[in-house]
């Protein structure tokens, strides 16, 4: 018998296998949201009513945002090239992750997914054929695509297309770390332009999140890959590593001197607790590698007994996942029918999180995950279930999307959106 191990709940294969066949195969269908019971639906729904809207739709197609699942329709794409640590599986072998992630579009924003797995790994071809079926969505969810292309592909869909476009392993993790890194700064009393970070790992989210780190101020990031410190006199770095390559050659250990955080975004291992040790004496330590994180929160603390740790797992505190912000971002981006997901998009809902975690936990969190639980070094990220954060991140992010120019919705009431998505709860 096999088993896999998951965030400290233990799953055999045949229950994983068993919960993907049964009832029906896979985790997803479609419901029709209109009466079907009568001949006068018949008419209604296809021919002869159905022309009405389509010719509404040929003279404006914006309309297409009001007769039909367009405003609540999101594409999650991939080409299976990075899927979670199986690697290059296939586009095929991908689709159960895909559906996977339909379903957390739908528990917890209520919006609806199409799972699309495109057997394409040229980077014109891919891009060609998601602009292609792009018109049937509101946005498009990239997600397990492989490292540089990602970039790339997510660049020109931005470009090409007039829906929000966001691959979900670059930003996510970014928007969720920014999240803790913001509160993590508070509480020790730091200043984001002041923090000097090391970053372990140079793939898409390590790339992603330096970006936006900058973005937040933080002007001092060592980049770490494979080869050692990431430096202007290697001749081996890719365009996206220059972007944070440091001016001089150095060493591992004097990256970590003096460092107020280090993220994780590699494997078991890449750093260790003598590194750990060189850092200043309250450091902030994402390891964010799973299931197996580079250092576990009890190895960082047996050298730093004042560090604030963050995993990926949900069996320790200050869990960073994905799932405290696209739901929402692509909520909030929906709703006010933007154009992109920009980076004041990005910021918005990352200072959301941080805010959120601030707040006394409502009874329902409590009664998931005990009492006790207040801001500070072991909670300084929401909960997953905390259903506040559809109203405060899904409105930051409608906000800032209004405020920036890239919304078709003018006529803005913050207050009245937040109503409805407290109704929506």
């Amino acid at each position: 018998m096999s088993i896999i191990v998951t965030n400290s709940v233990v799953v055999t294969k045949e229950e994983s296998l068993a919960y993907h066949e049964f009832p029906r195969a896979g985790k997803l269908c479609v419901e029709s949201t209109v009466p079907f019971t009568s001949q006068r639906d018949l008419a209604l729904a296809y021919t002869p009513g159905v022309a009405n809207p389509c010719l509404e739709i040929q003279a404006d197609p914006e309309n297409a945002f009001r007769y039909t699942s367009k405003s609540n329709l999101v594409a999650v794409i991939s080409n299976g090239t990075a899927v979670l640590g199986l690697g290059d599986i296939g586009a095929l072998a991908s689709k159960p992750v895909m559906e996977g992630k339909a379903i957390l579009f739908k528990r917890f924003s209520a919006i609806d997914s199409f799972d699309i797995e495109v057997d394409e790994k040229d980077v014109d071809k891919f891009c060609a054929i998601v602009k292609a079926i792009a018109p049937t969505f509101g946005g498009i969810n990239l997600e397990d695509i492989s490292a540089p292309s990602c970039f790339e592909i997510e660049r020109r869909l931005i470009e090409e297309l007039d829906i929000p476009v966001m691959h979900d392993d670059q930003h996510g993790t970014a928007i969720i770390s920014s999240a803790g890194l913001i509160n993590a700064c508070e509480i020790m009393n730091k200043k984001l332009e002041d923090v000097k970070i090391v970053v372990v790992g140079a793939g898409a989210a390590a790339i992603s999140c330096s970006r936006m780190y900058k973005s937040l101020g933080v002007k001092n990031i060592i980049m770490i890959d494979s080869k050692g410190v990431v430096h202007d006199e290697r001749t081996d770095l890719n365009e996206y590593k220059k972007e944070f390559s440091s001016p001089k050659a150095m060493t591992k250990e004097e990256a970590f001197t003096g460092a107020d955080m280090v993220l994780g975004l590699s494997k078991p291992g890449t750093f260790t607790k003598e590194h750990v040790a060189l850092m200043c004496e309250e450091p902030i330590v994402f390891a964010l590698s799973n299931p197996t994180p580079e250092l576990f929160p009890e190895e960082v603390l047996s050298v730093k007994p004042e560090a604030i740790v963050g995993t990926g797992r949900s069996d320790f505190n200050n869990q960073v996942n994905n799932v405290l912000g696209f739901p929402f971002i692509f909520r909030g981006a929906l709703d006010v029918r933007a154009t992109a997901i920009n980076m004041e998009m990005k910021k918005a809902a990352a200072y959301a999180i941080a805010n959120l975690a601030k707040k006394e936990l409502t009874q329902e969190v409590k009664d998931i995950f005990g009492e006790g639980i207040v801001f500070g070094k072991n909670y300084i990220i929401p909960k997953p279930f905390d259903k506040r954060l559809i109203i405060d991140v899904s409105s930051a992010v409608a906000l800032a999307a209004v405020e920036t120019g890239v919304s078709r919705i003018k006529d803005f009431n913050l207050e009245a959106y937040k109503l409805e998505l407290s109704e929506m709860v």
